[in-house]
């Protein structure tokens, strides 16, 4: 059942992107998305909102975008407890350590195998 549930809410966050792609009257790029969707997670995350997502559809809600903004904010409230002040910008950086250093990892994977049109 966590698997369709997870489905469920990763698609419906890829079905928002797209639609607010597709349907505003701006032109809203990859970027913006990109920008609101962490933006959208760390506020959420910040009110107590976004953990129970997380509870229930697990990597539906960790692994989009939304999910990034909610470690990062995690990281960021659990540096704070533990370093003071200064602790927010470490412990989010802290963090999402492993997530970065697998996109840089695997980015430079794809971009050896792989020959770029342009």
């Amino acid at each position: 059942m966590i698997f369709l549930k997870a489905f469920i809410v990763g698609g419906l966050l890829c079905v928002i992107a797209q639609l607010l792609m597709d349907l505003t009257s701006h032109k809203v790029t990859p970027a913006h998305v990109l920008v609101g969707f962490v933006t959208g997670g760390v506020i959420l995350s910040a009110l107590g909102l976004y953990q129970p997502l997380v509870n229930w559809a697990g990597a539906g809600a960790t692994v989009p975008l939304s999910g990034f903004g909610h470690l990062l904010a995690q990281g960021a409230i659990g540096g704070v407890k533990e370093k003071g002040v200064l602790g927010a910008f470490s412990g989010g950086v802290a963090a999402t350590a492993a997530g970065i250093t697998a996109a840089v990892v695997f980015g430079y994977l794809a971009a050896l195998a792989f020959r770029p049109k342009g």
